[in-house]
């Protein structure tokens, strides 16, 4: 038998969200990515400045109720990467980078660590886009998929959000998501793990699966996105001691 266990998911439907919670039942889990699987891109964020080769700034300027700046995305010089939303005499900044047009991975296991912000106002996200999104209805293969490795906003509490949409943002969109409860979520340093295959995608929170299911699977490359956003879905940022920052240790891409 083998001896990778853990507290198994007890999923509930609450207000439209799957709630994973946790039980005492024991399950073997996928503590890591698949043996087959080789690193292919990485970014440990050493060093001070952003790596301009892999990242891009992502919608400089206005975007929802804040400003994108690359002011807002910096290198701490100990290995993290923050993502920070702050105040000026232009309003509230906040910070995003993505790889379209430098790397667009079709299927994979995605890896990054993260500490999460702790104001309300904005949320933090992890995510993956199609450059043609939303194109063509009814070809999700195709068009591809939004895809929310993890998005958090402090009215969450202790629950993370995996999120799929396709079919663009109108009267055709369509989603699906799960809710999974991390006890002391804000506390600490948490590592999120996604797999995405030709017939699923699975997602991993600290090793334990929290999600899988078989809706809405893109089959063509998508880029990353590390965001913090700002808007009234998360609160009011009026309320928000700022600066507050989004941390991240690391990203990593395997592919068989």
């Amino acid at each position: 038998m083998n001896d990778d266990t853990t507290c198994s998911p007890i999923r509930c439907i609450v207000g439209g969200f799957v709630l994973l919670c946790l039980s005492s039942a024991p399950f073997t889990v996928l503590a890591q990515k698949p043996p087959e699987y080789k690193l292919v891109w990485a970014d440990e964020f050493d060093g001070r400045s952003l790596d301009l080769a892999k990242w891009g700034y992502r919608g400089l300027g206005p975007r929802r109720d804040a400003i994108n700046s690359a002011e807002c995305v910096t290198l701490d010089g100990e290995g993290h990467l923050v993502l920070t939303t702050r105040r000026s005499l232009d309003g509230i900044l906040t910070g995003m980078i993505g790889t379209q047009g430098k790397f667009e991975p079709q299927y994979g296991y995605f890896e990054c660590r993260i500490r999460l912000q702790k104001q309300p106002g904005h949320w933090s996200a992890f995510w993956l886009q199609s450059p043609a999104y939303g194109k063509i209805i009814n070809d999700v293969a195709n068009t591809g998929t939004e895809i929310d490795v993890f998005e958090y906003l402090t009215s969450f509490g202790d629950a993370l959000q995996h999120t799929l949409h396709w079919d663009g943002y109108g009267s055709a969109h369509q989603s699906t998501k799960a809710a999974p409860v991390v006890p002391g979520l804000r506390e600490s340093w948490h590592t999120i793990g996604f797999l995405w295959t030709p017939d699923a995608y699975v997602f991993y929170v600290d090793g334990r699966e929290t999600w899988r299911t078989m809706e809405g699977i893109s089959h063509r490359p998508e880029y990353l996105i590390l965001s913090l956003e700002v808007g009234t879905w998360a609160g009011d940022i009026g309320q928000a001691v700022l600066p507050d920052s989004l941390l991240v240790d690391y990203i990593r891409v395997f592919q068989r």
